[in-house]
């Protein structure tokens, strides 16, 4: 877990934190330097995620949520805002 933690650039402590869930939304930049190290894809990553995400959450049948486009992968988390009308 040292050589992980420190060719991502993070703590150990950091690092503990993230696997045992007390930093529940790790930033981007930290996800993608962890994924690098690991040898895992920024997809494989969000495909595992998602699955995990859609079994915690009770997901409905696949399409129920609107917010959610399952051809892209795209999780709206909040209501789109319109561009301004000239």
């Amino acid at each position: 877990m040292l050589d992980v933690a420190l060719a991502a650039g993070l703590s150990p402590e950091t690092l503990r934190k993230i696997e045992t869930g007390r930093i529940a939304t790790p930033a981007f930049s930290t996800v993608a330097a962890l994924a690098g190290v690991l040898g895992l894809s920024l997809d494989a990553v969000w495909t595992e995620v998602s699955a995990v995400g859609d079994d915690e959450i009770g997901a409905g049948a696949p399409g129920s949520d609107p917010r959610h486009d399952p051809a892209s992968g795209i999780v709206m988390v909040s209501e789109p805002r319109g561009l301004p009308v000239a």
